[in-house]
């Protein structure tokens, strides 16, 4: 299955996009991006991901029975058209039950919140003992002015935030950091940064809005 479209004219929880599954658990974003496509587009391929209802963990794990067996998967991955650290129980009760029916690399997609959302809690450590692989956290900004500007975090210390994050993920977890190519962030130096914080890099491309 390289594909797939709508079965109907209702949200999607699981997609997928070449062999990775994906799952789209919340829509609530602790950044406003302004070149993020969901200001815009209704979903990804031919998936609506615009949730009417946020999913329950068993929920997710339903539909994921549906598909999991239908492909030649590689990895799983919590990315959709929000945050998913906001639901990080989610995340854990669901990669614990992929864990115990697959093989598949979990992965997550994350802006780097994940302690500013849950003050108190481990996450990087959470997320290894549910059986979380890998970790790609966007950080869309060289420094905390621009990071904000393009961002638009609900969090003041939000850029702290990320880089705490990935200090404390990459002890645990396979990390990376990813950045948009936009006119306001300095790649090479978001590279040297992800260099310096002993992570790997990945330059994502602009999706462009066309009316």
């Amino acid at each position: 299955m390289k594909r797939g479209a709508l079965t109907d004219k209702g949200s999607r929880v699981v997609y997928w996009l070449g062999n990775s599954l994906y799952l789209n658990i919340t829509n609530r974003c602790s950044n406003n991006c302004y070149f993020c496509f969901r200001h815009y587009w209704r979903g990804i391929g031919d998936f609506n991901l615009r949730l009417n209802r946020e999913p329950s963990a068993s929920q997710v794990i339903k539909e994921l029975l549906t598909v999991i067996h239908r492909g030649r998967w590689k990895e799983v991955v919590f990315c959709g058209f929000g945050e998913p650290t906001i639901r990080l129980n989610c995340i854990l009760q669901v990669t614990r039950w992929v864990k115990e029916h697959s093989n598949l690399r979990m992965r997550l997609d994350t802006n780097g919140h994940g302690y500013l959302l849950n003050s108190g809690r481990e996450v990087a450590k959470e997320l290894k003992e549910a059986g979380v692989n890998d970790l790609s956290v966007s950080l869309n900004g060289h420094d905390e002015e621009t990071y904000n500007k393009v961002c638009r975090p609900v969090f003041e210390d939000a850029y702290e935030g990320v880089l705490e994050f990935v200090q404390k993920a990459k002890e645990l977890l396979n990390v990376e950091v990813t950045a948009v190519r936009i006119p306001e962030v300095d790649v090479p130096e978001i590279g040297r940064q992800a260099s310096q914080l002993g992570v790997k890099f990945r330059l994502r491309e602009y999706i462009r809005c066309f009316y």
